[in-house]
């Protein structure tokens, strides 16, 4: 079965995956610049991060919910339904995510106190944080286009302005941090103002090669009559979920760096660089998720159910492949922390091995967890099966054993990965049940039934 579907998912994966690998590694450049001024900017930007990735993550679920209505209207044939439903992702995404950040903006400094960042945690991530903000409605308007163009079958399109997006962060990040080239010497803040640079470029980039002249797609939205309506809810069915997940997602992320602080600026400086290297490893299989959400969802348009079990299935066998070899490369990196972290201290490195041995170890199952809850679920429109998975493994598992394991046995750091760990495993097995749950036939019988009403 995997034989039949690889090619395709190779054709739509590889890209995809591609991005995302040298969005990270960029990402991890910037890190690199970011370290030489020491671990508490090292931690800083993780914590201020920890805050901007929940408003990126739980905002960017528009992109997903667009993303498989426009595989469903373009498995369907109709490039109308596909430039409305653009068009009505990209402006919803944006007017929501410009007040989101205007609130953030003018409160950053309570909002970090009020997480528990450390006072001098705080006075050095503020600058920063505030900056970052500034490029949260970017980065999901780029999300947003992506997913529409990848559901398109135009994964390179991304990928290349993610280049050259990603370029221009660490070049002007450098010359900001450093003071290089006459550019002003920022210090930490001056990496924030290098990213958000990178951001506008992509997104002026994807808006020229989705409407300009050449564009794939033609300016439209849905408006706000009955088809408007019915269209901006079945967006926000399959987003809203999504978004509560990416919120208890992210929401956990924060609560685990608060634990850390807690340990110590140098566990979470540690455990922030070996996450860092982690996500260059994991985003190479990240590419399956448009994958499945592409083919899965142009299957559904067409109707045929056997068809989107069929390459459900082939996507999941072939993240598992993925998976076993990423995660062997991925712990064999812990050999470069030295010659890659020279400033940052022994005890930093040392958390830092530990964090990539053990999560390299489980490499497979978050690779399964990305497949399923990512793609395979949301595109079945079981996305509150995704909700389930992330809610239960991260608030009634993972995070009240970090607490006990770390604080209450006196573990450490070691507590806090461990709990890391069974979260995973917890859930890769709600995810497998919601999975096999699944009716593909309903799913093909409700899109059917939906179509007609969202074109009237």
């Amino acid at each position: 079965m995997l034989g039949a579907h690889l090619r395709d998912i190779l054709r739509l994966a590889l890209p995809a995956s591609f991005e995302a690998v040298i969005q990270l590694l960029f990402n991890f450049l910037a890190q690199l610049i970011v370290a030489t001024l020491g671990a508490t900017a090292v931690a800083a930007v993780g914590f201020s991060n920890n805050v901007t990735m929940m408003a990126i993550f739980t905002l960017a679920t528009l992109g997903s919910g667009a993303g498989i209505i426009v595989a469903r209207a373009y498995g369907a044939g109709d490039r109308e339904a596909v430039a409305r439903t653009a068009g009505t992702a990209l402006l919803l995404s944006t007017a929501v995510t410009l007040v989101l950040v205007a609130v953030l903006h003018t409160f950053a400094r309570p909002v970090l106190a009020a997480l528990g960042a450390p006072a001098d945690l705080s006075e050095a991530a503020t600058p920063f944080f505030q900056v970052a903000l500034l490029g949260v409605p970017l980065i999901v308007l780029s999300v947003v286009a992506g997913n529409v163009l990848r559901s398109l079958e135009r994964p390179r399109i991304p990928m290349v302005a993610t280049f050259f997006a990603a370029a221009v962060n660490v070049a002007v990040g450098y010359a900001l941090v450093r003071g290089f080239a006459g550019f002003p010497r920022l210090g930490l803040v001056g990496a924030a103002w290098g990213a958000l640079a990178g951001q506008a470029l992509r997104v002026v980039l994807l808006g020229w090669f989705l409407y300009g002249p050449r564009g794939v797609i033609a300016p439209a939205w849905s408006g706000l009559g009955r088809g408007g309506r019915v269209l901006i809810g079945e967006l926000l069915n399959l987003s809203l979920p999504l978004a509560a997940t990416q919120l208890a997602w992210s929401g956990g992320n924060l609560l685990y760096a608060l634990f850390l602080a807690r340990l110590g600026t140098s566990v979470l400086a540690g455990v922030q660089i070996g996450y860092t290297i982690e996500g260059i490893f994991i985003v190479a299989s990240s590419g399956l998720v448009p994958a499945a959400t592409a083919l899965i969802g142009q299957a559904v348009g067409q109707g045929d159910a056997g068809l989107a079990r069929e390459r459900a299935r082939a996507v999941e066998r072939f993240g598992l492949i993925t998976g076993v070899a990423f995660g062997a490369l991925f712990a064999l990196s812990a050999l470069a922390l030295p010659a890659l972290y020279p400033s940052v201290g022994e005890e930093v490195r040392r958390i830092a091995l530990a964090t990539i041995l053990v999560n390299a170890a489980v490499q497979v199952v978050k690779v399964a967890n990305l497949v399923r809850g990512g793609g395979v679920l949301p595109s079945g429109s079981d996305t509150r099966g995704v909700l389930m998975g992330d809610a239960i493994s991260a608030f009634a598992v993972g995070l009240p054993l970090a607490w006990l394991l770390a604080f209450g046995l006196g573990l450490g750091v070691w507590g806090v990965l461990l709990a890391r760990v069974l979260e995973e495993v917890v859930k890769v097995a709600i995810f497998t049940w919601r999975r096999r749950k699944l009716s593909w036939r309903e799913v093909v019988e409700g899109q059917a039934n939906l179509t007609p009403a969202a074109a009237d």
